[in-house]
Parts: structure tokens; C-alpha cells; sequence
């Protein structure tokens, strides 16, 4: 009889362990995630300020503005712990893609790694082609150097990247959330399309929603991290600078 009884309490430990190891698991990797992705929001600010720098002083050069924004934002999701590893970095990565790199799946990540909106100066009669360094006679607007970056940044943690994706889109109403319980299939999730919490495009560019979820779509685990940040410019901006309002590959 006792020895029935033993055997009873351990299988019904061994259930509740298989019950809870999913969710304990989770918790681990979730919040390595997060502590990520705090990192990166910091490397975020500081990649939009360096980027206004380098466009402050090449008259709004996205080129620069890019390069600059990205040798920023290396350490995030790729080894740059020595002057080589860092060089080889950028060198991939110097075209805003991700040079081959995958997700945590073995999706490639396809997208670019940053978007960058310029707010200001906008394209119009005040952008001159004249080169006063000193006292360029413009607008305070158009003397403002003004950036809205998108960091598309790659989640790092297995598990936890796939679950914080679809929390994500849930969260944003960007995805109906449907999926099964997979401890007892018969439970299905069923969040309407209006359950969300949050809207994106309250804080971010509307074209920023539908990238985050057509890259989701894709099987790329990545977060849109914004950030923006302002300085007045030290060279005037160059009509051949502004043919567009944001940098490529934005409109």
C-alpha cells in the first residue's frame, strides 16, 4: 500500500513538472530576451543620435547618416569584440542588410536593419546648394536636422523570440491570436482582431505596423525599436541629399 502511495506522488510530480517546465522555461529565456531588448533600446538612441550627427556635418547624407546608425547597432545581434570581428561586421552589413544572417529558426533576415524618417528639413526652395558653414540663412526648421529610426532588431533567444513575436502581434491587433493549447488541443485560444491593447501606429510610422507583420509572416523574429533625436545642423543641407524626404530604402 505504501509503496503504491510513492509511486502515485511521484507520477503525479512528474505530471506537474512536465505542466509547469514549459512556462519556467519560458520565464528564463523571456527575460534574457527582454534584458536584450532594453540593451538594444539604449543602442537605438544612441545609433538615431550618431546618425543626426553624421547628417549634421554631410549636409543630411543619408549614406553616412545609415553607415553611422549601423556601426552603432553591430553589438546588439553580432560579434564586434575586436577591431577585426568589427570591421568584418560592417563591411557585410554596410548595405543596411543583415549579410546572410539568420534568425534563431534559420530564416534569413531579409529586411533592412534600420529605417530612417528625417522629420526635418523637408525638400522646398530653403535647401541651397550654397555651402555656408557659418551662417546659412535658412528657417529654424530647415536648420534642424530632425530623425525618426526604426531598428529592426533580431531577437536572439529560441523559444522565446517565437512566443514574444506573436505576443507582440497580438498586442498591436496586428494578428488574430487562434493558436491551440498545446498541453490539451481541444483549448483553442480565440482573441477577436480588435483585442489588442496597443496600436503601433500611434507612436510609429504606419508603414512600421505593416513591415513588422509581413516580416513576422516570413518567419523573421525581429522587434521594431524606435528612437528619435534632433541637432541643428553644422553644413546646410544639399538638394541632392533630399530627392526623397526619408533615407532609402523609404520613400
Amino acid at each position: 500500500m505504501a509503496r503504491a502511495r510513492r509511486a502515485r506522488r511521484s507520477g503525479q510530480a512528474l505530471v506537474e513538472a512536465a505542466l509547469t517546465l514549459p512556462l519556467t522555461v519560458f520565464l528564463v529565456l523571456g527575460s534574457i530576451q527582454l534584458f536584450l531588448m532594453q540593451q538594444a533600446r539604449i543602442m537605438a538612441e544612441y545609433a538615431a543620435m550618431r546618425a543626426v550627427r553624421a547628417g549634421s556635418v554631410n549636409f543630411g547624407n543619408c549614406r553616412a547618416m545609415t553607415h553611422a546608425a549601423i556601426g552603432a547597432l553591430l553589438p546588439t545581434f553580432t560579434a564586434t569584440d575586436t577591431p577585426a570581428k568589427l570591421a568584418a561586421a560592417f563591411s557585410a552589413r554596410s548595405g543596411n542588410s543583415y549579410g546572410g544572417q539568420t534568425n534563431t529558426g534559420g530564416t534569413p533576415l531579409n529586411g533592412p536593419i534600420v529605417w530612417i524618417f528625417r522629420e526635418n528639413p523637408v525638400p522646398g526652395p530653403a535647401i541651397t546648394t550654397v555651402e555656408e558653414f557659418d551662417t546659412f540663412q535658412s528657417t529654424s526648421d530647415q536648420q534642424r536636422l530632425e530623425v525618426r529610426l526604426v531598428f529592426w532588431y533580431p531577437l536572439r533567444i529560441p523559444f522565446a523570440d517565437w512566443v514574444m513575436t506573436r505576443i507582440f502581434l497580438a498586442h498591436y491587433g496586428l494578428q488574430t491570436y487562434l493558436n491551440s493549447n498545446p498541453l490539451n488541443e481541444a483549448q483553442t485560444a480565440s482573441w477577436p482582431g480588435g483585442f489588442q491593447t496597443s496600436n503601433l501606429s500611434q507612436y510609429a510610422h504606419p508603414t512600421v505596423a505593416a513591415e513588422f507583420s509581413s516580416r513576422a509572416s516570413a518567419g523573421e523574429y525581429v522587434y521594431p525599436i524606435q528612437a528619435t533625436y534632433s541637432m541643428r545642423m553644422m553644413t546646410p543641407a544639399k538638394p541632392q541629399f533630399f530627392q526623397t524626404q526619408n533615407c532609402p530604402p523609404l520613400p
